[in-house]
């Protein structure tokens, strides 16, 4: 397995297009946090203070805006960033008062800062990557905004084989709870907790008792095929019902969570349901058309068992995941929902 297109396509996948960036310093007006008892919160290995409650967040993709919203936290949220052409979700839109900073990668530092947050939520910490031009966390904590990085998209995580090899859907469970503090919703945080583990439950027990197809989980650009073999994408297709025809055993997944293949190996694998991960319309149409094309002899194609999932529902700390989960198991078990 080859590894070399992976750059290019992992930016895809967080929403990233690589941007040139030098690195120094800006300066921007410090935001006022609200009075409200002093927060301290452990992410990524890191310990975030928070001396009140945060009133201008910027959510990295509309998947964090989506998990502000449903904390009950939409008055809040002050901008937007990767829309990848969405509109904002309408409790935002009747606020009038955020902003869409990018439609596709993370915004510069100085467009970051310019709208003056207190509190960024990302998914990954890709985001903070000062060498692409974007705000880096100790640049945001000086101009007085704190960084929060979804638990399954800590840099510890995504890099280690170990860790990235572990996280799971359930990941999400942390960042409502974190978020429902960092924010003074611990009720709401609560009761969005308890959906998002009835929603996991529902699926369990509609999959349990039933025979698991084998599965491969793709991301296709052109004529190049990653599969996912570890993770957050591979957890999804355990809670949904399937056998993952890639593990994080295997030896081109011990340090990333998502690896090139050859069209020989997929045919080798031959699994009984493909799911893809696309950006858009266009891309879910180029990919099965590339997939009926170019693997009709495969049992998922002949018997057109071809799941598309939102790229953004697989990005880590949205509530997409649990979205996800749900998709794929109808998609593996239609009979069953």
């Amino acid at each position: 397995m080859n590894n070399k297109p992976l750059l290019l396509m992992s930016s895809l996948l967080l929403g990233g297009t690589l941007l040139a960036g030098c690195g120094q310093a800006v300066s921007a007006t410090t935001p006022a946090q609200s009075a409200g008892a002093a927060t301290t919160i452990e992410n990524c290995g890191r310990t975030l203070e928070f001396a009140g409650t945060p009133q201008r967040a910027v959510a990295m993709t509309p998947g964090q805006s989506e998990m502000l919203v449903r904390l009950g936290q939409a008055d809040k949220v002050v901008a937007e960033a990767q829309s990848k052409g969405q509109a904002l979700l309408p409790e935002l839109a009747d606020l009038g008062t955020a902003t869409q900073l990018t439609e596709q990668g993370p915004p510069s530092r100085e467009v970051l800062l310019g709208v003056a947050p207190d509190l960024v939520y990302a998914p990954t910490s890709y985001e903070f990557t000062a060498e692409q031009g974007f705000a880096s966390i100790d640049q945001l904590k000086a101009a007085g905004a704190q960084a929060y990085i979804a638990t399954a998209g800590c840099a510890e995580r995504r890099g280690s084989a170990e860790r990235r090899g572990s996280a799971e859907v359930a990941d999400l469970l942390t960042d409502i709870e974190n978020l429902g503090d960092i924010l003074a919703a611990p009720e709401a945080a609560e009761t969005l907790a308890g959906e998002a583990t009835g929603a996991l439950g529902e699926v369990t027990q509609r999959v349990a008792a039933l025979q698991k197809p084998t599965v491969a989980e793709l991301f296709v650009e052109g004529n190049t095929i990653a599969a996912i073999g570890a993770g957050i994408e591979y957890n999804m297709i355990e809670l949904a019902g399937g056998e993952n025809v890639f593990s994080p055993e295997d030896k081109a997944f011990a340090q990333f969570f998502s690896s090139v293949i050859s069209p020989e190996t997929l045919v080798a694998k031959n699994p009984d349901v493909i799911v893809f991960t696309t950006l858009d319309g266009a891309h879910e149409k180029a990919t099965r058309d590339f997939l009926h094309t170019k693997f009709p002899q495969l049992d998922a194609v002949k018997n057109d068992r071809l799941v598309a999932i939102d790229s953004s529902d697989v990005m880590p700390g949205s509530w997409g995941n649990i979205r996800a989960v749900e998709q794929i198991a109808r998609g593996l078990h239609p009979d069953a929902f």
